[in-house]
């Protein structure tokens, strides 16, 4: 079983403000707002749902492609996934364009300020979802607004199942285009902020959107995650990370635990605790997508984590 993960392809920049934000930012000069922060620390990262969740699929051993949309200045990016054995037949150039970027000043708080340029990820909706590619099972992860509603309707046409992932891309839709989705996808996942967001969008509350799906996933962070799947809620512990480095891109290495589960048929308590793992891994690296694993050392955290085999 296949997956294409219909997403954004980004580049992250990510600088560190060695101080706090709070002591340069005058409450009742917001009005005004003109400041400069000095940013010793800066890290260039290679992310986006589409890319992340791809590279932990990797990781995992399953089968998936990223579909995105990139930009001229995309080879790096494309050298750095090649490597890593991502099949990248259906990530298209937009030559006109820059690849999707984040710039993301982050102070000793960890409070952050994020500018975005959507770039080439607006021109996702150029990319069709391929019938009889083998692609058997499908992501439509946050991307440009017209890709993602687009997608969902082709994966919904040609009958491939699809993980309806909004994530930061919700605000961008009304409560009756959010339930249109919904009931395109075979399985929805959402953080916990993000699944109050789509009850008051919808005004369908979490019992009825699990209803309408073969399983909705709300992820809590260090508190787990909860599976809704056939009339029950299986709770998920979360792993205990060997360190809490970088939390950015957990999220994606979580949903990439979720579709390695669907792929092999696996049962719901198993697959939620593969993904919670993944995402525990990857909070000890950071960036997105500089950890590793071997079959072995997975089967081994898993053990040690849950108390029982993988």
């Amino acid at each position: 079983m296949s997956a294409l993960i219909c997403g954004s392809i980004a580049f992250d920049t990510v600088m560190v403000f060695d101080g706090r934000f709070r002591d340069h930012i005058l409450p009742d000069r917001i009005h005004l707002l003109n400041v400069s922060f000095l940013v010793p620390g800066l890290k260039r990262n290679y992310g986006g749902c589409a890319g992340n969740i791809a590279y932990n699929l990797g990781v995992l051993g399953g089968q998936g492609a990223p579909m995105a949309t990139v930009g001229r200045d995309f080879a790096p990016y494309a050298d750095w996934l090649r490597e890593r054995s991502v099949d990248l037949r259906y990530v298209r150039e937009v030559p006109d364009e820059y690849t999707a970027q984040a710039y993301i000043t982050t102070d000793l708080d960890d409070n952050q300020i994020t500018a975005f340029h959507p770039g080439a990820m607006n021109h996702s909706h150029l990319n069709r979802v391929p019938v009889g590619d083998g692609v058997s099972l499908g992501v439509v992860a946050p991307d440009g607004r017209e890709g993602m509603l687009e997608h969902a309707r082709q994966f919904a046409e040609a009958g491939i199942p699809f993980l309806f992932d909004p994530g930061q891309g919700l605000p961008m839709f009304n409560g009756d285009e959010l339930l249109a989705f919904v009931d395109r996808a075979t399985w929805v996942a959402v953080n916990d902020y993000e699944g109050q967001l789509l009850q008051e969008r919808t005004g369908v509350p979490l019992a009825g959107l699990a209803r309408r799906v073969a399983a909705l996933v709300v992820t809590r962070g260090a508190d787990g995650s909860v599976i809704h799947a056939d009339g029950r809620e299986i709770r998920i512990p979360a792993a205990r990370p060997d360190a809490v480095v970088d939390p950015t891109g957990c999220g994606d290495a979580y949903r990439a635990g979720l579709v390695y589960g669907i792929q092999h048929g696996l049962d719901w308590e198993t697959t939620g605790r593969i993904a919670s793992l993944m995402g525990a891994i990857k909070i000890a690296h950071a960036g997105t997508q500089h950890h590793r694993c071997t079959r072995q050392e997975f089967e081994d955290r898993y053990r040690a984590s849950f108390g029982r085999p993988l």
